[in-house]
């Protein structure tokens, strides 16, 4: 594999070990968050009105910086049935039908998204005080990694890649982890 190849697939390790990691400190904040609701208002009988609007706000960026995380790490949705039954080379073509789908729910995710921030940006959410597009980035924002680790595996496997031969061995979560060892970054 290139350089240029290994440099970009270190790079996309690092983004989504990061994705990750925002992912579940969002997780936690969203509960610490919901935890201080259910305390204020059943103990100090006064619940204040940002926790709901933030909790709800950390969960869509925990939902989709998530589910870019378990694209790159090979959680998402396949034809893995198909998988079973077809020849090595069929197989290949198959998870690249899949790849380019899931690219272009990417793509639709970034492009909805925007429609939404740009429709939402100039309203005020009242218990936050913030615009009322943070609601949507999160879709951009899971959007751009989704197509970015999609193009990741396209490119790999284009380039002679043992990203399919992994993929046969491997069970999905570990897929990222030996992508990463396979391209000299452990």
């Amino acid at each position: 594999m290139s350089v240029p190849l290994k440099a970009a697939a270190s790079f996309l390790g690092r983004i989504n070990t990061l994705a990750l990691w925002s992912a579940g400190i969002g997780l936690v904040l969203m509960t610490g968050f919901v935890a201080w609701q259910v305390f204020c208002r059943y103990i100090l009988n006064d619940s204040p009105s940002w926790t709901e609007p933030g909790a709800v706000m950390l969960m869509s960026w925990f939902i989709f910086l998530g589910s870019a995380v378990g694209v790159r790490e090979n959680y998402h949705l396949g034809f893995d049935v198909l998988l079973y039954v077809l020849p090595d080379s069929g197989k290949k073509w198959l998870r690249m039908i899949t790849d380019f789908v899931v690219c272009a729910f990417g793509v639709g995710m970034i492009w909805y998204g925007w429609q939404l921030v740009a429709l939402t940006w100039n309203t005020v959410l009242p218990s936050l005080g913030i615009s009322g597009a943070w609601d949507y980035v999160p879709l951009v924002g899971g959007g751009i990694l989704i197509v970015l680790f999609t193009l990741e595996r396209i490119v790999l496997r284009a380039s002679g890649a043992p990203i399919d031969e992994i993929l046969d061995e491997m069970p999905p979560g570990e897929v990222a982890a030996e992508l990463d060892i396979a391209n000299g970054r452990a």
